[in-house]
């Protein structure tokens, strides 16, 4: 009977040791257990099932847009350098010592405001004698007009010969040339010392001092003695295609004023805004290009002279159109299309044309309609019929910052 029970007891042991599973390399089963077995077929379909769903059994996350009426402004962009309306060097008209200087360097001056100073006392003699020789010459000519009334009343008596009559006469003439003649020296040397005191010819900016006081100056100096700038208002001058004057000329033919933006060398930034003022006479052969000036009042000064921008000209701003987001174009070597997200939060492939495109959005002329939900971005996952989770841009988080308020 105990034999018995020991075999049965062995044969259970044995039976229960192989549901378990050997070690590899058929050693003794670590510490803290045996090796379980899994469930084989059924465990590995369930992974890759589980894989498969995560990759492409969902939707596809997406923003989008959604497609609006709005106005777009039709532009033609050129090149442009700005030009000042007005910049004179200043020079001196007398030649003398350079006395006073009373500006200082970058300083804004208006018209008429005194500059520079050139030592006047040379001319202010010559002024004296010039006065002296005029006050000499008008009393000989008075003398010689006394000698003439006497000289007409013995003509008159037949007491004198006609010929003298005539020679004083003849004195009388001379003497008022002369007298004229000491009048200009005169007024020559006032001119003198005015020119002695120099104003500003313009309003603008002064540049760098040109010559330094205690120098003597001339006439003839190339150089000058500073530079002036008219920096309010300034000029742009830039280059549009000759095809596209006659949409500019017809603007200007019916007088109307077209807005022209300075942008930066990177066309990002806005400098200034101004208006087209007038185009060129002629176009230039070599490259097919018209210059035109546009205005600009620069009272916040971003313009400097001979400085590069970008400018844009509008020329006609199209309203009520179909406006969407360039980013959301997808382009090929033969068409453009869009994914448009459908009700049922599928998408759909839908071709397009484009108008015009003025800075991140473009005119759509056909093919979309507004309100309509374009993808914008992951459209790199997507196919025709794809389901999609669209996050429509501005509009979530418009409606997450409502929530947000008490």
């Amino acid at each position: 009977m105990a034999g018995l029970l020991l075999a049965g007891a062995g044969f259970f042991l044995m039976w229960t040791r192989g549901g378990e599973a050997e070690p590899p390399g058929g050693g003794s089963p670590p510490a803290g257990g045996a090796y379980k077995k899994h469930g084989g077929g059924r465990g590995q379909k369930g992974e890759k099932g589980d894989g498969g769903g995560r990759r492409g059994g969902g939707p596809t996350p997406v923003v989008a847009v959604r497609v609006r009426k709005g106005d777009i402004g039709v532009y033609y962009p050129g090149l442009g350098t700005v030009t000042p309306i007005y910049t004179v060097t200043v020079r001196s008209r007398v030649d003398g010592q350079l006395m006073k200087i009373y500006y200082h360097e970058g300083d804004i001056v208006r018209a008429g405001d005194k500059l520079v100073e050139i030592d006047p006392r040379p001319f202010q003699v010559q002024l004296e004698q010039a006065e002296g020789q005029l006050m000499r010459d008008r009393a000989l000519l008075e003398n010689a007009r006394v000698d003439l009334a006497r000289y007409e009343k013995l003509l008159a008596q037949n007491a004198i010969q006609e010929q003298l009559y005539a020679t004083q006469k003849a004195t009388v003439h001379q003497l008022e040339g002369t007298v004229k003649t000491d009048q200009g020296a005169v007024d020559s040397a006032k001119l003198n010392i005015t020119y002695s005191t120099i104003t500003a010819p313009i309003a603008g900016r002064i540049g760098l001092r040109l010559i330094d006081p205690g120098n003597i100056v001339h006439a003839s100096d190339a150089n000058g003695l500073l530079v002036i700038t008219q920096i309010q208002p300034i000029s742009a001058l830039f280059t549009i295609a000759e095809d596209q004057l006659p949409s500019v000329s017809r603007k200007l033919a019916a007088h109307q004023k077209l807005k022209a933006g300075a942008y930066d060398r990177e066309d990002h930034t806005q400098i200034a805004e101004g208006v087209l003022s007038t185009v060129d006479n002629q176009i230039d052969p070599s490259t097919g290009t018209l210059r035109l000036r546009a205005l600009f009042d620069n009272k916040s000064g971003r313009l400097f002279p001979n400085q590069f921008v970008n400018i844009r000209l509008l020329v006609e701003t199209r309203k009520g159109v179909t406006l969407l987001p360039t980013a959301a174009i997808q382009r090929t070597t033969t068409n453009k299309f869009v994914y448009v997200v459908k009700p049922d939060s599928t998408v759909t492939v839908r071709p397009i044309q484009e108008g015009v495109t003025e800075g991140e959005e473009t005119e759509i002329t056909s093919g979309l309609s507004a309100g309509e939900v374009v993808v914008m971005t992951g459209v790199d996952r997507l196919e025709e019929g794809s389901a999609v989770r669209a996050q429509i841009a501005g509009e979530q988080s418009q409606g997450a910052a409502e929530g947000k308020r008490p």
